[in-house]
């Protein structure tokens, strides 16, 4: 948007009505990337930062901090054998462990693993997308069933955010999810079930993702069925998927999938590309809940699906 100067040299621009929702913005200033100096509200990426924009509802919004029980944040650090090119070989990983989290409890807990898009860490979802408080509130209203949620680094090869060629390159790139893929299942996934009170069969497993998360979850969830029954993408880097050679042998049968659910905003660019797959997962015969939610590629829309599709998650059949 073109912002204007006036008399006094002061730049500003007004937007449309936009609804309640967290923003991303930045200033464009000759070409150059600049962040709002006034604004201490960021999120910090890989690439660059952004500032962020609250717009208020006219009543509080599911991400926002409300007086309920909330969950606890823990952060993991661990050396992996794995991803490449991390500094020191040190990856990490977030845990939401929900109110009333009991170690010692007779029921152990469900896990949603939670992946993040290109360009981001395993702290965005929480960061920016306070899906803490979203999952907070949601289990204050009754809506979900209680769970841990893990958020993993997203990238097999840390070269594959920080340079241009390791994306162009075809065989870099696949290596990366293919990395990914091994530390989640091998590395991250191990670490989680031996240090929380957490389920250990597909039945009480999930794995969702946005933008190249949405990938990954997808990729991941449809070719390791023994591990996740709920597998959800969320505007996914979804044009390989249907040529991917890993996904060919896919059939409902022995998938027996709880849920899976594909996602995407309806100005997204990306919007074609997961129509595309979700035809092509009909054309498989596999269940698919296919949902289109106004907006661009934006937490609106992700946020929006994981407050609908938490409460699906871990139900009895």
């Amino acid at each position: 948007m073109a912002m204007e100067k006036d008399a006094a040299g002061v730049w500003t621009v007004t937007t449309q009505p936009l609804p309640p929702a967290i923003y991303n913005y930045y200033f464009d200033v000759d070409g150059e990337w600049r962040v709002d100096p006034a604004n201490p509200h960021v999120a910090i990426k890989f690439q660059n930062v952004t500032n962020l924009l609250t717009v208020p509802g006219p009543s509080p919004q599911l991400w926002d901090p409300a007086d309920v029980p909330h969950g606890e944040l823990h952060h993991h650090f661990y050396t992996s054998s794995v991803v490449l090119n991390l500094p020191g070989n040190q990856s990490d990983y977030y845990v939401y462990t929900p109110p009333g989290y009991d170690a010692r409890a007779k029921t152990v807990y469900p896990v949603l693993y939670l992946l993040h898009g290109f360009n981001e860490g395993p702290y965005t979802w929480t960061a920016v997308g306070r899906a803490n408080y979203i999952l907070d509130n949601l289990l204050a209203q009754g809506k979900i069933k209680p769970m841990v949620v893990v958020m993993p680094l997203g990238y097999g090869d840390l070269n594959y955010v920080l340079t241009t060629e390791s994306r162009r390159d075809p065989t870099k790139a696949a290596d990366h999810y293919k990395r990914f893929q091994q530390a989640l299942l091998t590395e991250v996934l191990p670490r989680v079930e031996a240090a929380y009170h957490v389920a250990r069969d597909r039945e009480h497993r999930a794995i969702a993702g946005l933008s190249m998360g949405g990938q990954e979850s997808l990729t991941i969830g449809l070719t390791n069925p023994d591990k996740f029954a709920w597998v959800i993408g969320l505007s996914s880097a979804a044009q390989g998927l249907p040529t991917n050679p890993d996904l060919a042998g896919i059939n409902p049968k022995s998938a027996k999938l709880r849920l899976l659910w594909v996602s995407c905003g309806t100005e997204d660019s990306l919007s074609e590309p997961n129509h595309r797959l979700v035809e092509w997962l009909k054309s498989k015969d596999m269940p698919v809940t296919y949902v289109q939610t106004p907006g661009v590629h934006s937490w609106i829309v992700w946020q929006d699906n994981l407050i609908h599709f938490a409460p699906l998650l871990f139900q009895p059949k």
